[in-house]
């Protein structure tokens, strides 16, 4: 076997199982995405998902065979290159430097940290869809005018059911509700369109009988729209102002807890509407950014547990990430960047990609064969070596997610933004905090084994 392949077979030895790792422990912090009511968001954590299982075979059957052809075939280009490589130090000065401080950089990031899971509750959320799209663009303009002739474009549907709500009965509780909608909220509603509304232009009387008259002289296309060929079910239509997502929701929640009281056991009333749809995509899509970074930890945790079967070695890639939430939180607070559909996102993404950088620099530490060797200059001397390649890599994927910055779209361009912006803090946290992490780590097992 000659050198070439010997190089070939030693770098599938010792790189693959550590790159097979981490793009398993990716894949787990992407898992959590999974878990989100949207199916958009789901949808992402499936495609991210593919990507990196792509990654790792494309890397793996085409790039290492290539590299190998041209060392290979190539030799005479190989060695018209400088025979004398220098091999930089820059990073093993580096890391020595920030194992001299220590604590004090520990202690200063975890205090960073914590100050910006504080300051992230007070970070802005961005509900309003239409603050998504270019500015300038012709739909929005076209929406804007719309608003302005017919006073609303925002929607709610009130549903009266009752095995039959053309009851002079349930007909009375109906119109006692639009005009009790009418007197409490005019300031929010701008009109209300029902079957009652039809009738008032045609003059007719509210009553069982001629309102049956009405529906059967209509076409089933106009009564379709308010009520139910069985005649169980009857919609009152609410044309309401604009209303930023919290305040909508506030008002939702008053409608929903009066008409809870207003029910009986003979109608019932149920809110929907594309306005409710809004409110509930954006709530889960928003508030559900902790739920999924804490299950993209946990899983991550298990399955490198489930992998190194020692606790320690499984939570140890894991405690640079962390700090990355945090320092997130305190830079979108002082950019004032608000919470998006897809900024929630970004605790997942940047678990998976963070935690691949740090189980490439824990695995290539115990991989150090030289115990003899001072632990600093050991850890400094693993960080020179797999240094270079995570530099490169983020560098990479920091040039991929640099595109939307340029895009139209606000929620892309934030998006881009706060991804560069995250990647770079995993870079900084790899190399800066996760030196130290080993070197703690390692101290205390070597404290506990005498």
């Amino acid at each position: 076997m000659n050198k070439y392949k010997r190089a070939l077979v030693k770098t599938y030895k010792e790189m693959a199982p550590a790159i097979f790792v981490a793009m398993i422990a990716t894949g787990l912090g992407f898992l959590a995405l999974f878990t989100s009511d949207v199916p958009m968001i789901a949808d992402f954590g499936k495609m991210l998902t593919i990507g990196i299982i792509v990654s790792f075979i494309v890397a793996s059957l085409f790039l290492l065979p290539l590299l190998f052809v041209k060392d290979q075939h190539f030799t005479k280009l190989n060695n018209q290159k400088n025979k004398t490589i220098i091999r930089s130090r820059f990073l093993y000065r580096f890391t020595m430097k920030i194992l001299k401080f220590k604590y004090f950089i520990i202690v200063l990031a975890l205090g960073l940290s914590i100050t910006g899971i504080i300051l992230d509750q007070k970070v802005r959320v961005e509900t309003d869809v239409e603050t998504f799209m270019p500015q300038d663009s012709d739909a929005l303009k076209d929406i804007y005018e719309l608003r302005d002739r017919m006073g609303s474009t925002d929607q709610i549907a009130i549903i009266f059911q009752s095995d039959d709500i053309l009851s002079n009965e349930n007909l009375n509780i109906i119109i006692d509700e639009i005009a009790y909608l009418n007197n409490q909220y005019e300031e929010r509603i701008v009109k209300i369109n029902s079957l009652f509304t039809l009738a008032e232009t045609m003059d007719t009387q509210v009553n069982e009988t001629s309102i049956n008259q009405l529906i059967n002289n209509l076409p089933d296309a106009q009564t379709k729209i308010w009520i139910t060929d069985d005649h169980t079910q009857m919609v009152v239509q609410l044309m309401i102002e604009k209303m930023e997502s919290n305040d909508l929701d506030n008002f939702l929640d008053e409608l929903d807890e009066y008409y809870q009281t207003v029910e009986t056991d003979e109608i019932s009333v149920v809110i929907t509407g594309q306005a409710v749809i809004d409110v509930t995509m954006i709530s889960s899509l928003t508030s559900g950014r902790y739920t999924i970074t804490l299950l993209g930890m946990l899983a991550v945790f298990l399955g490198l547990l489930l992998i190194y079967r020692r606790p320690l070695k499984a939570i140890t890639p894991l405690i640079p990430i962390t700090l990355i939430i945090g320092w997130s939180g305190l830079i979108m607070y002082t950019l004032d960047i608000a919470y998006t559909p897809l900024t929630a996102t970004l605790g997942a993404l940047i678990i998976g990609i963070g935690t691949e950088f740090t189980i490439l620099i824990m695995d290539r530490f115990y991989k150090n064969e030289n115990d003899t060797m001072p632990l600093s200059e050991k850890i400094s001397e693993t960080v020179n070596t797999i240094g270079k390649p995570i530099l490169i890599s983020a560098i990479t994927t920091i040039g991929g997610f640099s595109a939307l910055i340029i895009s139209d779209f606000e929620i892309l361009k934030n998006f881009g933004i706060m991804t560069v912006i995250n990647l770079v803090l995993a870079v900084i946290s790899t190399l800066l905090i996760m030196p130290i992490v080993l070197y703690i780590q390692s101290s205390m097992s070597l404290k506990l084994k005498k």
